[in-house]
């Protein structure tokens, strides 16, 4: 006979190997404090709906309670042979207040009740999540204030291309990071409905109610099909999903912040608290935890291709196929939590090197739309402005000086619309503040960015 408390029609036990294959205790502990408190609202419900006399319901909540004491103070141990979470509290609450604790069960699967913990899990991590990002907003927003009128080279193609304000370069990760956080809380009100009470995938004979159980949660709702709430997880796909756009939008930022760091670029100093030496080279110091981020993204993106990839061919409703969903959300919630918090703090106290991010944008041929606008606003068609500047490009390539170095003879050679105020377009400075228009990288479309910004952070 069988020891499981589902074991009634079994004849025999597993061998221990089978068991601890089959297990996600391992794991699904971290589920603890989710599901006695999914357990606290089921038991209420029966409580209230007089499916459990009041004496049974009360010794129950005591019992969990208790439990619930001991689980936070990290006081409670579990056993591979009662393979999961549920089981394993089960049983301890059977031990705590005798076989009274059975009936805790009555009207619920395991399908419903794994499935709601998971939902107050991700609904818990995700209000985590969106405080980590407003931290990390307000971390650039600190740097960006700072270095509104400092100049950076802007790249395409990583070459060097237009002189811009480094607040705007700083700024377009601030607004990647707010769209990442819409879509947290966009999808939040998918992560906040119940399935709590649909049984194991049929619903249930006692005369619960899902919407009492739901609003002890703080649930929004119910899922309306009891097939559909134990079988999907499409809500996890869509956090995980979201996870991964925002890794990618710190994973590229962590590029950035590598290469602004090497002596090739020299444009940042990372605080120490954020770097590490070489066990061989004493100059070294390297911008580890940034290249750690940058290659931590693919275990994020390989965690939301694992899921799709369990669930793709499920028939309904519940398969232990679905077991396989929670080690890639625990370990994508770790993931981007530490990420970023080290970001936060590696972006409020990285060293920004002025003088020579401004010194690059003067050595360079950055400002050649600017000669290209300059006649077009004295009314040569922009094309032919391109080919006047191209060529102008080429006669400094050739000889070794850059456009500032030429001459105004040299100047209206090109091109008899130039005139002496042509070294006035050609300062980088002037370049970067003439850019005025909605969401450039003028000084003065910059502060109102950050103006914009402030509020957003404000707010949540």
């Amino acid at each position: 006979m069988s020891s499981k408390l589902w074991g009634g029609r079994f004849t025999k036990s597993a061998e221990e190997w089978v068991d601890e294959f089959g297990a996600s205790i391992s794991f699904d502990q971290e589920l603890v404090l989710e599901d006695i408190q999914g357990s606290l609202a089921h038991v209420t419900m029966l409580k209230q709906c007089s499916i459990l006399p009041e004496e049974d319901a009360d010794q129950i909540i005591a019992g969990l309670k208790s439990l619930q004491e001991k689980a936070e103070k990290g006081k409670l141990t579990f056993k591979v042979e009662m393979e999961d979470i549920h089981l394993n509290l089960e049983s301890m609450l059977i031990s705590e207040i005798g076989p009274v604790g059975g009936k805790l069960h009555t009207g619920r699967s395991r399908n419903d009740q794994v499935a709601t913990d998971l939902h107050l899990y991700m609904r818990n991590q995700t209000k985590v999540i969106l405080e980590l990002i407003n931290d990390l907003q307000k971390a650039i927003l600190g740097q960006s204030k700072k270095n509104v009128e400092t100049l950076i080279p802007g790249y395409t193609h990583l070459q060097r291309a237009q002189p811009i304000s480094f607040a705007h370069h700083l700024m377009a990760y601030f607004w990647m990071l707010e769209r990442d956080k819409q879509r947290f809380t966009e999808s939040f009100k998918r992560i906040n409905i119940s399935p709590l009470g649909a049984g194991a995938l049929a619903g249930t004979t006692f005369p619960i109610d899902r919407a009492l159980s739901a609003e002890l949660l703080g649930f929004e709702g119910i899922y309306e099909n009891s097939l559909d709430a134990v079988s999907d997880r499409d809500f996890a796909i869509e956090f995980m999903s979201n996870s991964a756009t925002m890794m990618m939008h710190l994973s590229r930022f962590s590029e950035e912040i590598i290469l602004w760091s090497s002596q090739e670029f020299q444009f940042i100093e990372l605080d120490d608290a954020f770097s590490t030496g070489s066990s061989i080279m004493p100059q070294k110091k390297n911008p580890d935890m940034a290249e750690l981020i940058r290659g931590k993204t693919g275990r994020v993106y390989g965690n939301l291709t694992g899921l799709l990839t369990v669930l793709k061919g499920l028939p309904l409703a519940y398969n232990k196929d679905m077991q396989e969903d929670k080690e890639g959300v625990f370990d994508t919630v770790k993931t981007i939590v530490g990420s970023l918090k080290i970001f936060a703090g590696m972006i409020s106290t990285m060293k920004v090197k002025t003088e020579v991010m401004e010194k690059a944008t003067k050595n360079d041929f950055s400002n050649a739309t600017e000669l290209a606008d300059y006649l077009a606003s004295k009314g040569m068609p922009f094309r032919e402005a391109h080919e006047v500047v191209g060529k102008l490009v080429l006669f400094c390539v050739q000889n070794g000086c850059y456009l500032v170095d030429l001459s105004i003879e040299q100047f209206q050679e090109a091109s008899e619309l130039f005139d002496q105020d042509i070294y006035d377009a050609l300062n980088p400075y002037e370049a970067v503040k003439r850019r005025n228009s909605a969401g450039g990288t003028g000084f003065a479309q910059v502060l109102l960015a950050i103006e914009k910004a402030e509020k957003l952070v404000s707010e949540l």
